[in-house]
């Protein structure tokens, strides 16, 4: 489980295509403190480190971890967020004890959108979002969404005639200068993550 608070911009150093890809990290991240087997949420997925390595020229506690992404994981998400030199909000799983600062977030995205526009709103900026039909009606005002990887509240959707639906973001200073969202532009694709309420509240609806 994440909280879409992100904690590091990582990059991703290199892609080896092998059945699955194995793609290398780099992070700020104590990499002593991470385990094999832990999981990393990567611009919004859910990924299992299987190997890192602390940099030979660092002064600090950075370095590297690898991540297998299988042919799924990469249709699934954004298309070219797993190129060498693509920039990837990192969160590391939520501890007992941590404070909650965004909302429940599974990792596992569960549609990619489309950024339509970006507006500057003061200081912020005002994102409109294009989400598929089968994400529309679990879309709300005020609600919770997932874009990036990055938790963030819904000011309001508007739905279309292809069913689909846009909706719009507030992204203040601070969130684009910590996260991947300062690269946002019209025709961008990012991932989508539904509140986890809105997921167990369709399947609730479906049942009758």
């Amino acid at each position: 489980m994440f909280t879409g608070i992100i904690t590091d911009i990582g990059t991703v150093r290199a892609r080896e295509d092998r059945g699955d890809a194995r793609l290398i990290i780099g992070t700020v991240f104590d990499i002593d403190s991470i385990a094999l087997g832990a999981s990393i949420a990567c611009s919004g997925a859910c990924l299992t480190v299987v190997d890192k390595g602390v940099d030979s020229d660092s002064n600090g506690p950075g370095g590297w971890f690898a991540i297998d992404a299988s042919a799924e994981t990469i249709a699934c998400t954004a298309p070219g967020m797993w190129e060498p030199g693509r920039r990837l909000n990192l969160e590391r799983a939520l501890k007992v004890g941590d404070e909650l600062g965004g909302h429940i977030v599974t990792g596992h995205v569960d549609a990619v959108g489309q950024i339509v526009s970006v507006t500057p709103v003061g200081d912020s900026w005002g994102l409109v979002i294009s989400a598929p039909a089968s994400l529309a009606p679990h879309i709300a005002a005020k609600g919770s969404i997932t874009v990036e990887g990055v938790s963030l509240t819904v000011n309001d959707v508007t739905d279309q005639p292809d069913g689909s639906a846009h909706f719009t973001l507030n992204i203040i200073p601070h969130t684009r200068a910590m996260t991947t969202l300062d690269e946002a532009a019209a025709g961008r694709p990012v991932n989508l993550e539904i509140d986890i309420l809105a997921r167990y509240l369709a399947r609730m609806q479906a049942r009758g």
